[in-house]
């Protein structure tokens, strides 16, 4: 199945997803140095993000996030590709600087997803395929 969506971040990536229904604070809810989700009243609690397709609403939080999301991408921990209902400058911003593909407007059914599921995130065709 082929899901339209608008690019943010270019770039080309798959892998499993990992989705959630609430936003993420890169800063404070995720361990740069590992990828894994430490906010224990997060949906993704104990969860590990990195080499995922991460599906999830939004960011939110400090501005700080954008470098958290560098960080991850340096020390090998971050999203292979982030797709988004609606981006906002932090996860924007630290996709770009990353080189992380992301992409936003697409379906809400989206969060529906299985985690696991095989997800290719082609931001320069405005696409994901699932």
């Amino acid at each position: 199945m082929e899901i339209l969506c608008h690019k943010v971040a270019s770039g080309c990536a798959s892998g499993p997803a990992l989705a959630t229904k609430e936003p993420i604070s890169f800063l404070g809810n995720v361990d740069p140095n590992t990828g894994v989700v430490v906010d224990p009243a997060h949906e993704l609690f104990g969860q590990c993000i990195a080499g995922k397709v991460l599906i999830f609403p939004g960011g939110k939080g400090s501005t700080v996030g954008s470098y958290v999301i560098y960080q991850l991408k340096k020390r090998n921990a971050a999203p292979a590709a982030m797709i988004n209902l609606r981006s906002e400058p932090i996860v924007a911003v630290g996709a770009i600087i990353s080189g992380i593909p992301l992409v936003d407007r697409v379906p809400e059914e989206i969060m529906q997803i299985v985690g696991g599921t095989w997800i290719e995130v082609d931001a320069d065709h405005g696409l994901v395929r699932i």
